[in-house]
């Protein structure tokens, strides 16, 4: 089961260091999404980071840095993802992109058939977000539709119950708070439990 990184909205101290040890110690994919950060503080950011893991960074915002970075994913937000046309998706997943997106509604599945995957979210009451609380059922079993993409839950994710989402039939989990919210010496060792955990789902 893939086990997925995102970012901190806000700025994290000793962030791009931070991200080096998270991939060192074995994360495959980590999605850079800083909404309020302007062009310089994002490029600052990803200059940071080694370079032999740009590949494996996914960007939400400012998708021109990809092409400078040698970044093989993009993310588009809902209302990215509504304004974008097939066509230009299409010529995306030419240049070998992975592209991926979010919906928090299972019957939107039907349209994503161009993304590789999706974010699903809110799966269990969110740990980053005070008051964003669960869409589903304590026995939600995922059903997709054909030609969908692989789908990765969101939301609230921990130790705890990291071992669900595989029951539920997602595909991969995606951490967020369980990270950033916890002291900078404990992420290493709450990533390497959580890899544990997933690989053993």
């Amino acid at each position: 089961m893939e086990l997925i990184v995102i970012s901190s909205p806000r700025p994290v101290s000793n962030e791009a260091e931070n991200i080096n040890r998270l991939f060192e110690a074995g994360l495959g994919i980590f999605h850079l999404r800083k909404p309020n950060s302007d062009l310089e503080s994002m490029h600052q950011l990803i200059s940071h980071i080694d370079p032999k893991y740009h590949d494996r960074i996914a960007i939400h915002q400012h998708h021109d840095l990809a092409a400078e970075f040698g970044l093989k994913r993009l993310h588009f937000t809902e209302t990215e993802r509504n304004k974008t046309p097939i066509s230009e998706l299409i010529k995306i997943k030419e240049r070998e992109m992975k592209i991926s997106t979010s919906i928090h509604d299972i019957s939107a599945l039907n349209e994503l058939s161009h993304f590789d995957y999706t974010f699903f979210s809110p799966v269990f009451d969110s740990i980053s977000k005070e008051g964003y609380k669960s869409s589903v059922s304590a026995d939600f079993v995922l059903e997709k539709p054909k030609n969908s993409p692989e789908v990765i839950a969101l939301g609230g994710i921990h130790l705890g119950n990291i071992d669900l989402i595989k029951s539920m039939n997602f595909d991969g989990a995606a951490v967020l708070g369980a990270i950033w919210n916890i002291e900078e010496n404990q992420r290493v060792d709450i990533l390497k439990k959580l890899l544990k955990t997933s690989k053993a789902s």
